[in-house]
């Protein structure tokens, strides 16, 4: 891939640069609703129990921090009172229990993902024991993805160890950027140094491929040169994975965002850059690009399954694990279940109302209709290999590609003339620099955002 500062102007990427969703579903979260609760979500394990031609990806959302950083859009609860987390692991593994039972034919799991919050806020005593509780009633198969989202600031030698014992083999690493300036700014405080020692050690004990590192670009006091200076640091830990986010300011969804001082955002043109930065030093450094925001080093599985055309994606990011069934436990934790989204409550005390009542703390989601199911599959080969073959489409759902999307086709004409997409008689493949804005191409098959342009407020920028 050409790198973009040769060949893409900035003018094209500003204007190429709209909010748009990122894709991790389809229907996206903003269609979710409080139609779908408690008994659509049973009648849908049922469903699950019967294709147990699969094995299954379990997500398990650890809710506490102990102070919220002030860029923040996940769902935290932050609080310096760790007996907090003692209960509601004792709710957290009655769901597991009661989601188990409705399994009785489907218990093999090939990906399990604890985020948060910081899932490192429990002891190490306490991450046993939940292993514990899965391991009893899940059966992690030989090979499976156990991965965790860690922060160095709370992590230490001996969570790491517990987790490499545990058979734990990946490890998310929030940097967002090393500079001491932009941390203060985003009140986060997390020195160079207290980072790599985390890295040296997991490296030392056996992660040896599986560290991946967040960064963020758009934040307040980002300037190219300082970004630089980070990504020189990250390419010295050389992490396996990189995530370079765009930072998604949401002040009217996220309260903490308000404490971030609007005046020191870089202006848009200097966040294309800090983006344009990242890029050309971690594929300059040998990193291959993986879907839109993603890196990898050229051995990684995600390189691997990229060049092959079979990389996977989900509520974690991109995978090379197939399955067709996520299921999400604890507060606002979300659900694939096949034909539908389904998320727990976001309050932690209705969660627990909810399983003290009997039932499952489903409050809202989303069924899939036909057209919903074929449109997930077009906009996921998109934005995972950057092509759909239009005959296995028309083959798969018994359709004729161009006729079904005769009103999609038309919104990929700007990408067109830009050549950054080829509509051609066997495929709409997104080329080159196209990659950048790959998620401009998904969007023209969503029928959710030509109908109400209004939710595309609810979303981060496209670049």
């Amino acid at each position: 891939m050409t790198l973009p500062t040769e060949s893409v102007s900035l003018e094209t990427l500003q204007r190429f640069d709209r909010p748009g969703p990122r894709y991790t579903s389809y229907p996206t979260a903003v269609e979710f609703h409080d139609g779908v609760g408690e008994g659509e979500y049973r009648a849908m394990l049922a469903e699950v129990d019967r294709l147990a031609d699969t094995p299954l990806s379990l997500y398990v959302h650890i809710p506490f921090c102990e102070h919220r950083c002030h860029f923040c859009a996940c769902h935290v609860i932050a609080t310096p009172h760790a007996e907090v987390a003692a209960r509601y692991l004792d709710y957290l593994k009655r769901e597991i229990s009661e989601v188990a039972s409705q399994l009785p034919n489907r218990r093999e799991v090939v990906q399990l993902h604890w985020g948060g919050g910081t899932p490192t806020y429990l002891t190490p005593a306490q991450i046993e024991g939940l292993t514990a509780h899965i391991r009893s009633h899940f059966t992690l198969l030989e090979g499976a993805e156990l991965a965790i989202e860690v922060d160095p600031r709370v992590t230490t030698c001996e969570h790491l160890d517990t987790l490499g014992s545990l058979g734990f083999n990946r490890l998310s690493l929030g940097v967002q950027d090393f500079s001491v300036s932009v941390q203060e700014a985003i009140g986060r405080g997390q020195t160079f140094e207290e980072t790599a020692e985390l890295v040296r050690h997991a490296r030392e004990i056996g992660f040896h491929d599986g560290i991946n590192f967040d960064l963020v670009y758009g934040l307040p006091r980002q300037r190219t040169e300082t970004f630089d200076d980070a990504l020189d640091r990250v390419l010295e830990l050389a992490p396996d994975r990189l995530a370079v986010y765009s930072f998604a300011f949401v002040p009217w969804v996220k309260s903490n965002q308000r404490r971030l001082e609007t005046e020191e955002f870089p202006e848009p043109a200097s966040k294309l850059e800090l983006y344009l930065t990242a890029l050309g030093r971690l594929l300059g450094a040998g990193y291959v690009a993986i879907g839109m925001d993603h890196f990898a080093v050229p051995d990684d599985e995600l390189a691997v399954a990229a060049r092959q055309g079979r990389l996977e994606r989900n509520f974690m990011g991109y995978t090379v694990k197939p399955v067709s069934t996520m299921i999400g436990f604890g507060v606002s934790a979300i659900g694939d279940l096949v034909d539908g989204y389904f998320q727990n409550c976001k309050k932690l005390s209705t969660y627990y109302e909810a399983l003290d009542a009997g039932r499952l703390p489903v409050e809202r989601g989303c069924l899939l209709d036909d057209d919903d199911r074929l449109r997930r599959h077009v906009i996921m080969q998109l934005m995972c290999n950057f092509r759909v073959e239009k005959k296995a489409v028309d083959d798969l759902f018994g359709i004729d590609f161009n006729r079904y999307f005769r009103s999609s086709i038309p919104r990929l004409a700007e990408l067109e003339d830009e050549g950054f997409v080829m509509n051609g008689d066997a495929a709409v493949e997104v080329v080159g620099d196209g990659r950048l804005f790959v998620r401009n191409a998904a969007m023209a098959f969503d029928r959710y955002l030509e109908a109400k342009a209004e939710t595309k407020s609810a979303f981060s920028r496209t670049v």
